[in-house]
């Protein structure tokens, strides 16, 4: 799945606009970490995957800006354990 996801830094967050309905990844930044703060996908549009092209968009950015990642949405924590490959951008405690 390829969705125009776009990221709006000034806001901190990663959205994309589905059928009217618009889904998000707030974060914010602190010091080098990106803190994923929450994953909102509306029911019209859930079960499609929206949510984790959301996360791995986020995740994208933070290894491309050098950033660790705290991942305190459970959505997002959950994403980063099956996909072993952004094992590396886990911040540590």
């Amino acid at each position: 799945m390829s969705l125009p996801i776009q990221h709006q830094p000034d806001a901190h967050r990663f959205v994309v606009l589905v059928e009217g309905h618009q889904a998000e990844l707030v974060y914010a930044l602190q010091q080098a970490r990106l803190v994923i703060e929450h994953t909102g996908v509306p029911s019209a549009i859930g079960g499609r995957g929206i949510a984790g092209e959301l996360v791995k968009a986020a995740l994208d950015y933070a290894r491309s800006a050098g950033l660790k990642v705290v991942p305190a949405c459970s959505y997002a924590a959950a994403y980063m354990q099956r996909h072993p490959q952004y094992q590396d951008l886990l911040a540590m405690a």
